[in-house]
């Protein structure tokens, strides 16, 4: 597969980045994850108004090489040349700092961030959105800046792992007795018949889909309390579900080996994956005309 590292489009086997990329030093950088449909770029300027705004974040220079237009440009070019114009896609994005003698501190101003790309074929979850999936509970012990979708994922990784080990799809975090999100999703619940999900700030990556999911929330009479659902409230969930980019709307049927409601996707979890469903096919229609 062709990938794009730094000016260049070259075998993915062949890119190699220095032992001195702050990126693998520090991981200190940012990167997004695209859905493509059809050859289609689905949200493209959502995320990436949010790559740059974590650049700005962490004080990453925003250089031509990584400006909006250009990456979207790599992105629909990767695309292409991988003969991934049919079916179901992601892009993967990452900028770093650059290369630089290891300091703590930022290396000076002329250090060109290291800016990748890749493409790659993706088959989505259709058969566990039908039936559904379990999930954990696992403290949040993150840093206090989540909002910034940064390299540095070592909490999220091992709770992901906690999930896999105990058998389940997700691990829901948990931080001063409210749910946050999930270890790379974020989480909606009904609890007496209200929608709710935390409220987008510093202690979750307000995800793309999330925003989608709020929008198409509204348009079909659904109201959305951006409030925690309280750990202690978990019990008597009516139905939870999870969104992402490549998770789009997913329902979970069992927390923690308990189900949630009567062990099924709940009517509101459907209806918002079909809105979602609907709104991905009209945007590759939209972009096809």
């Amino acid at each position: 597969m062709l990938v794009y590292l730094d000016g260049t489009y070259l075998p993915r086997a062949e890119a190699r980045v220095s032992v001195d990329d702050r990126g693998f030093i520090f991981g200190d950088g940012v990167y997004e994850v695209i859905r493509a449909s059809g050859g289609c770029l689905f949200t493209a300027d959502e995320h990436l108004a949010r790559l740059e705004r974590g650049m700005r974040g962490i004080g990453i220079p925003v250089h031509a090489d990584c400006a909006r237009d250009r990456l979207l440009a790599i992105a629909e070019h990767l695309l292409r040349e991988n003969g991934l114009l049919e079916g179901e896609a992601t892009v993967y994005v990452q900028v770093t700092r650059g290369c630089a003698p290891r300091t703590h501190h930022f290396p000076a101003p002329e250090c060109a961030p290291t800016v990748y790309l890749s493409a790659a074929r993706f088959t989505p979850p259709v058969q566990i959105r039908v039936v559904g999936a379990s999930a954990i509970t696992h403290p949040d012990i993150r840093w206090s800046r989540c909002d910034l979708k940064t390299l540095n994922l070592l909490p999220n990784v091992l709770a992901k792992q906690r999930a896999v080990e105990a058998g389940a799809t997700e691990a829901i975090l948990i931080r001063d007795g409210v749910v946050t999100e999930g270890a790379s999703t974020n989480v909606f619940g009904v609890v007496g018949g209200e929608l709710r999900t935390y409220s987008a700030s510093n202690y979750i990556l307000a995800g793309i889909t999330r925003g989608v999911v709020i929008h198409l929330a509204a348009e079909l009479g659904i109201t959305v309390a951006e409030r925690p659902i309280l750990a202690e409230e978990l019990p008597h969930v009516e139905e939870l579900f999870i969104t992402g980019t490549t998770t789009d709307v997913l329902p979970v049927v069992q927390l923690d080996g308990r189900p949630i409601g009567d062990g099924r996707p709940g009517p509101i979890t459907n209806a918002l994956g079909e809105a979602l469903a609907r709104r991905m096919g009209m945007g590759l229609l939209a972009h096809r005309a």
